[in-house]
């Protein structure tokens, strides 16, 4: 689970997280409050490992499947 907010520093904080513990995929918070998801490809590019799903608001229905539409449309609009 990593939070959208933290940029660059998640891309460390997973590679860390994967090289002691292991991490199975990815989910991706608060894509609402920021755009720079870009670090979930990032993350997932650097661990093999894919993004399941992604947070764009405050309940349990705004966490969406990924996809690659959804993803380019948060970080370059519709």
């Amino acid at each position: 689970m990593g939070d959208a907010l933290a940029g660059n520093s998640a891309v460390e904080q997973a590679r860390r997280f994967n090289e002691y513990v292991g991490i199975d995929y990815i989910v991706l918070a608060k894509l609402d409050a920021d755009a720079r998801g870009g670090s979930a490809i990032s993350i997932s590019r650097l661990t093999g490992k894919p993004i399941l799903f992604i947070g764009v608001g405050q309940e349990l229905g705004d966490l969406k499947p990924f996809s690659k539409e959804l993803i380019k449309s948060i970080l370059f609009g519709p």
